[in-house]
């Protein structure tokens, strides 16, 4: 934590965010800076601020994009109707019934890692009149075309949907939308439902037609899946998923891809930083063989709990660290009060007692 010139700052999650105290605070302003780093819950001690020395180079995507391409020195690969520039990767352009692709062909072997994609959808289409979305993938095959936003239904890995346009008008939900999926291969985005019986979370998250930068971040780390957003040109990250339980493997690729229907956008991946997080694990999890783990959730929701609450956030997902914090801290104060209380009641009746003798 560094202060200069009276002024104090807390770094925030994800690419280095930080919220400042005001100046000529003098020792209040530093014992607020105090305050709240000791506040920090212990969950999100470990979350990457962004530096480079966490960066792995052979999983990224940057420009000017020189690593793209089809021979075998390439560490990205790509497929239909991507078009690659010096400013851009466009999966889709604003034209109808498009899919295309961006993969990794270096297999990623991290347990714990974070993915930050600068994105941009844009187009013509008014309000539902657009569509469809794109998906950012860690699957164990890659370059799989199929009708889920460009790529195959039945994978195995995680998926993060960006999904534009709402097929299922009988949802009460507000899109675009975020979502999650964890598959095996044995279940399949039913996009007719926009992925509701499958979806571990989600979010409402205006995406669309920005003119300033529009950010995803994705952290798996210790057997939890967490998902934010940077979209309000605030500099901040807003919570989007948040889910336990939480089996990946290690030896699967990252990818990106995008299809347009009848309706159609631009979908433009402008990077994909992937950061490696350095995190201790029991003797246990370094003893296992993590090429061999089966995607899976062990908590997992029942859809008819995914309801959008009114800060666009999801009611049904589980309790972080912070919440955790809180509520402990609410109970520890409680505790304190009843004893305070309670030392109070004694010491008057014993007061009262002595004036009968």
């Amino acid at each position: 934590m560094a202060a200069a010139g009276g002024e104090g700052s807390i770094c925030a999650l994800f690419r280095a965010r930080c919220v400042k105290t005001a100046k000529g605070l003098g020792g209040a302003g530093a014992l607020l800076t105090l305050l709240a780093a000791l506040l920090v819950p212990p969950v999100r001690a470990d979350i990457t601020d962004g530096n480079s020395e966490h960066l792995k180079r052979e999983h990224s995507l940057t420009k000017p994009y020189q690593g793209v391409g089809t021979s075998p020195s390439s560490q990205w690969d790509f497929w239909g109707s991507t078009l690659v520039t010096s400013q851009y990767v466009r999966l889709t352009a604003d034209e109808r019934s498009k899919q295309g692709s961006i993969w990794n062909t270096v297999p990623c072997f991290l347990k714990d890692w974070e993915m930050h994609v600068q994105f941009k959808v844009h187009g013509s289409g008014k309000k539902n009149l657009h569509g469809d979305g794109f998906a950012v993938w860690y699957t164990k095959d890659r370059l799989q075309p199929g009708p889920v936003f460009g790529s195959t239904a039945n994978f195995h890995g995680l998926a993060i949907f960006i999904d534009t346009y709402p097929n299922d008008e009988a949802a009460d939900r507000s899109f675009p939308y975020i979502s999650a999926m964890v598959n095996n291969g044995s279940l399949s985005y039913d996009h007719g439902k926009d992925g509701r019986p499958t979806e571990l979370g989600g979010c409402s998250a205006d995406v669309r037609n920005k003119d300033y930068d529009t950010y995803l971040a994705i952290r798996y780390s210790k057997g939890r899946l967490t998902v934010m957003v940077d979209i309000d040109d605030k500099n901040e990250w807003k919570e989007c998923i948040d889910i336990g339980g939480v089996r990946l493997p290690i030896g699967y690729y990252f990818g990106a891809s995008a299809a347009t229907g009848d309706l159609a956008d631009n979908h433009d991946i402008i990077s994909m930083k992937l950061y490696q997080l350095m995190v201790e694990h029991s003797a246990e999890d370094d003893n296992l063989d993590w090429t061999k783990i089966e995607p899976s959730v062990s908590l997992l929701k029942s859809p008819k709990d995914n309801i959008d609450d009114p800060t666009g956030n999801f009611r049904s997902t589980s309790l972080t660290g912070w919440k955790v914090f809180l509520l402990l801290l609410c109970a520890l104060l409680g505790i304190v009060v009843c004893a305070v209380v309670g030392a109070v009641v004694f010491q008057k009746r014993q007061e009262r007692n002595k004036r009968f003798y």
